[in-house]
């Protein structure tokens, strides 16, 4: 299974503020322990939402709506994607993660499987030409 772990964005995130040094090398070790252990897929950081946009669907229509974007509590600021056999195994691995990047020591991060075509169930049908690609 795989799961994407989501960083929320900060105040000092969303100013572009970067982490410490220190910090850097704490989460630097933990994505090690990671690799090391065979289940780490992807990490990495986001900008700040200034440096972003959404597009807004309405039927036909599409707006483009620029950032920054003011509910910061909502807003992603990185992400891991890894391989475990099971949420609570992804729970243990997110709780040995260091709490570095936050200036007051208050973090929330959001765990969510990443569908996989069995997920689907008999809803999913391939598409023939997409199916001959093999995703890891």
């Amino acid at each position: 299974m795989r799961f994407m772990i989501i960083g929320k964005a900060t105040k000092e995130s969303e100013a572009g503020v970067l982490p410490k040094p220190e910090a850097f090398a704490a989460m630097g070790n933990y994505n090690e322990e990671l690799v090391k252990a065979g289940i780490l897929l992807a990490a990495e950081g986001l900008a700040a939402s200034s440096k972003g946009a959404r597009v807004k669907f309405s039927g036909d229509k599409r707006t483009v709506i620029d950032g920054p974007f003011t509910e910061t509590k909502e807003l992603v600021a990185g992400f891991s994607i890894i391989q475990v056999k099971s949420l609570e195994e992804a729970i243990e691995w997110v709780k040995r993660a260091p709490n570095a990047f936050s200036p007051n020591g208050e973090a929330e991060v959001e765990i969510r499987k990443v569908m996989d075509v069995e997920d689907f169930g008999d809803a999913f049908t391939p598409n023939p030409e997409i199916a001959k690609v093999k995703i890891k």
